[in-house]
């Protein structure tokens, strides 16, 4: 698959609530062909502290308007300096990058599960599955119901069910402890998020012998596997996140 480095422009800036925003962008060129799972790499203009660029996953496509989006959490100076940006300004990607999502065996069960902006790559995934005759089920876990994003969004591909910690929205607790998963009925579940989270479900998965695949959330300073700071414990070897995941499934995984 081609990859670019590439100035695109910025077609709008929204804000979801205090720290997550979304970055609509736009080329002169038609976008190239990009799968869920897959990233890019950000480059960080006016920020002389963030020498790094920075990974972020590719939140939704649109190739009828030649746009796709990135969904964002201020984590530091770098993505803060990226909140800041205005429609028309320009921002420089290395892009698409990683692996992708594999597709259900046809008449399978499958069920998204995001938690907090690990959302992030699973709304481009619900409605890749959704035009390839899928209709899955999503399950997202937040802190509160202030945290809650993207949730319109997903319901325009299937069933969404909602957890909270604090019980505010949806089922209390975790999204582990939601009853959507008291009697396993899915063949395939995708998930993104903290590392806890995905560990906790790829524990329920191996003991329902659920197939599962995880995007890992891991640092990555290059993003085409020269710095080795994203590796990654496999049944092949170490493996870098950022070229031979950050999709993986978790049978591979030593977890």
């Amino acid at each position: 698959m081609t990859k670019r480095i590439e100035d695109l422009k910025i077609k709008g800036n929204k804000r979801l609530n205090k720290d997550i925003f979304i970055l609509e962008l736009s080329g002169n060129a038609k976008i190239p062909e990009m799968k869920p799972g897959q990233f890019a790499q950000v480059k960080i203009e006016g920020s002389p502290e963030t020498f790094l660029r920075r990974p972020i996953s590719i939140h939704d496509v649109d190739y009828e308007n030649n746009t796709f989006k990135l969904l964002i959490q201020i984590a530091g100076k770098g993505t803060d300096t990226l909140s800041r940006l205005e429609k028309g300004d320009f921002l420089n990607l290395i892009y698409p990058l990683g692996n992708s999502f594999s597709l259900p065996e046809k008449g399978e069960r499958s069920l998204l599960v995001g938690g907090g902006c690990g959302v992030a790559p699973l709304l481009f995934l619900a409605k890749n599955l959704k035009s390839n005759g899928y209709t899955p089920d999503v399950l997202l876990g937040y802190r509160n119901i202030e945290r809650i994003i993207e949730y319109q969004e997903f319901s325009q591909t299937g069933k969404v069910f909602l957890t909270t910690e604090d019980g505010s929205k949806g089922e209390k607790g975790f999204v582990t402890d939601h009853s959507v998963l008291s009697s396993p009925s899915y063949d395939m579940i995708y998930c993104c998020g903290p590392d806890s989270m995905l560990k906790a479900v790829a524990g329920y998965c191996k003991k329902n012998r659920i197939r599962c695949e995880v995007s890992l959330e891991n640092l990555m300073g290059c993003g085409i596997g020269a710095c080795l700071c994203c590796i990654v414990e496999t049944i092949r070897g170490n493996l870098c996140t950022c070229t031979d995941g950050p999709v993986f499934n978790i049978n591979e995984l030593k977890w």
